[in-house]
């Protein structure tokens, strides 16, 4: 299923559930201090990367850094400390294709997967009604593994920590169930070594990561 397709079944279960609601006239409580909200969420995320490629002298090689995009299923755990202030912790992992760009080069030189947990502290202003928006920001870390390297390259990745901003908004459904949809953006660079250092590369990834899904209160 990809993302496109994930966000039209999420709607329309969405509408179904809010029929239920209105049949059945189950009560959907917000959250409130001391309450966890488990997420499950199909998460999109997709590097900005700016990066070229140097010599270890420092030469330009004409060659950009090119990252694939990814879809994964994530989870969320969010605490809420008030009324008003949560903690999130998102896990999830995906794959990306890392590739060598430039004039008629255009060949694959890795493929990794990344472990990138995100924590976040919100703010949602609203503690009222089925609608309840919020703001975060945080810190995310980049832990890469199961590297493959291709045609011929060798690559080496460095791990490392990043900054990140939230923008999102809860969704009351039926009961303790409510649908989400979170947007991060992430800052987060690493060094590439290419070759044995032959070639290197500073590259900023900083990618979003658009998330739908559903959660339960506890």
């Amino acid at each position: 299923m990809n993302f496109k397709t994930f966000i039209l079944t999420a709607v329309a279960a969405a509408g179904l559930a809010g029929a239920a609601d209105a049949q059945t006239n189950a009560a959907w409580v917000p959250p409130r201090a001391g309450d966890w909200v488990v997420t499950g969420r199909v998460t999109s995320v997709a590097p900005t990367t700016e990066a070229g490629i140097f010599t270890a002298a420092g030469a330009d090689t004409g060659l950009d850094v090119d990252v694939s995009d990814d879809v994964m299923p994530t989870l969320g755990f969010t605490y809420f400390l008030t009324d008003h202030i949560a903690v999130e912790a998102i896990v999830g992992t995906t794959k990306h294709e890392v590739r060598a760009r430039g004039g008629a080069t255009d060949v694959v030189v890795h493929e990794t997967w990344v472990l990138p947990p995100v924590v976040t502290v919100q703010w949602r202003p609203l503690t009222e009604g089925r609608f309840s928006p919020y703001v975060g920001a945080g810190i995310n870390a980049m832990i890469f593994y199961s590297g493959e390297d291709q045609n011929g390259f060798t690559v080496d990745l460095d791990n490392g920590v990043g900054a990140a901003l939230q923008a999102g908004a809860d969704i009351g459904l039926v009961g303790p169930w409510s649908l989400n949809l979170d947007v991060k953006k992430v800052w987060f660079s690493t060094d590439a070594d290419i070759n044995g250092g032959a070639l290197v590369s500073d590259v900023d990834l900083d990618p979003w990561v658009v998330s739908l899904g559903v959660g339960r209160k506890f």
